[in-house]
């Protein structure tokens, strides 16, 4: 290994825990080693959902958004736990700080998987045997599986990664693409998804080798910019740097919760609603961030989910605004049956700081109101220097509106805060 990747060449990790939640369950109380255990974000059988399951699970059938119900039938002897999400963060912090004793360029990904880029690792191990290390010591010492992906890139680590679990390593190199990644459904790629394997279906892409072949024109025509870059990851052409700073990078901030019951009651529905906004609005306010546009999904039955955005005409941040937006597509979207969830999403963030406000005929009023006080900042700032002054108080113990209990959060970007 030490000789057929050489320091010529980049060396990328991909490291992904396996049945995070689960492995962390199991770490704590090693009576469930072993055993089929799944992780529901409600154990009551009408609402649960499975989240994760050990590998002793999946092999009943039990899969990741399975209904818990379902789960229930297929194996009889499923152990189910509430999820722990301070245990988990913990876990995680402590697999983050072991990596980093190989390399400072670790990027997390989310809370169960990372990047490292061991290129400049100055030690006496191959890049093999230092994955062979990373590997023992997670099970070793935080009795944590987790598989890895060699490669000489980021897309490469990542699929290689997939490729063995649990408890794998895997080198891929770009020599090896036509071979090995080739004949995969494209629908297998990583940036991939549901909808873009059917569309791509339209052109007659079926696997990432038609993908990596594919017409540049119909590509392009068919997913904008997003085809050409599909079309280089399918080559193996990914130049993306492992960067340790991307963890604050993040594209939306949602919230989603299931209702007691399927009801087609506009209270409750509206009520469910601003819960959602507040727990939301409430994050973006802690990250400094504004939405440019606002997503509601609604779920009829377990396999009929319908989800509709609105662009917005200038960013907003305060539960009222994306209340409205919300409710706004409730109102154009919703069919009048039963609902059994609801999800709030605000997404295009934007930095505050870097977001420009248009003003228009409704706004400007308000707004002017304001100007006042924005010019006493910008000469505060101008003198003493950016930043001096903010608006409003950021509290990191405040915790978010609304989010008692029931309303399930995105936790995977946010499990560093």
């Amino acid at each position: 290994m030490s000789e057929k990747i050489t320091k010529r060449h980049r060396i990328i990790f991909h490291v992904d825990m396996n049945s995070f939640y689960a492995s962390v369950e199991m770490a704590y109380d090693p009576a469930l080693i072993g055993k089929p255990v799944a992780i529901a974000g409600n154990v009551e059988e009408r609402k649960g959902i499975i989240v994760t399951c050990s590998y002793e699970a999946r092999a009943f059938g039990v899969r990741t958004t399975m209904p818990l119900w379902e789960a229930r039938q297929k194996c009889p002897q499923l152990i189910v736990r509430k999820p722990n999400f301070d245990r988990y963060r913990k876990s995680s912090q402590a697999m983050f700080e072991l990596l980093r004793q190989y390399t400072d360029l670790v990027e997390p990904v989310s809370i169960d998987e990372g990047y490292m880029d061991v290129t400049d690792y100055s030690g006496s191990l191959s890049p093999l045997q230092i994955a062979e290390e990373i590997q023992t010591r997670l099970q070793k010492e935080l009795l944590l599986p987790c598989s890895i992906g060699i490669a000489p890139n980021k897309f490469l680590a990542k699929m290689a990664s997939d490729m063995k679990k649990p408890m794998g390593i895997t080198i891929l190199r770009k020599r090896e693409l036509q071979k090995i990644l080739w004949p995969f459904n494209v629908g297998e790629m990583h940036g991939v998804g549901s909808k873009t394997a059917e569309k791509l279906k339209t052109i007659n892409i079926a696997t990432i080798g038609d993908l990596a072949n594919g017409n540049d024109y119909q590509l392009k025509h068919l997913l904008g910019i997003n085809g050409e870059r599909l079309k280089k990851r399918a080559n193996g052409v990914d130049n993306r740097p492992v960067d340790p700073d991307s963890v604050s990078e993040f594209k939306s901030i949602g919230n989603s919760t299931t209702l007691p019951k399927d009801t087609d009651d506009e209270r409750m529905i509206e009520k469910t609603i601003e819960k959602l906004a507040a727990s939301v609005s409430a994050r973006m306010k802690r990250k400094s961030v504004l939405s440019q546009n606002i997503q509601l999904m609604i779920r009829y039955g377990i396999h009929h989910t319908v989800t509709r955005s609105r662009k917005l005409s200038n960013p907003v941040e305060s539960e009222a605004q994306i209340k409205e937006a919300a409710m706004f597509l409730l109102r154009k979207h919703w069919n009048g049956e039963p609902v059994r969830l609801l999800g709030v999403t605000a997404q295009e963030l934007v930095e505050k700081d870097d977001s420009v406000k248009q003003l228009d005929l409704f706004t400007f009023q308000e707004d002017a109101k304001q100007e006042p006080l924005h010019k006493t900042l910008q000469d505060l700032e101008e003198k003493f220097g950016k930043g001096i002054i903010k608006r409003g108080i950021k509290n990191k113990n405040t915790a978010d509106v609304g989010s008692k209990a029931k309303i399930t959060t995105s936790f995977q970007k946010d499990f560093l805060d």
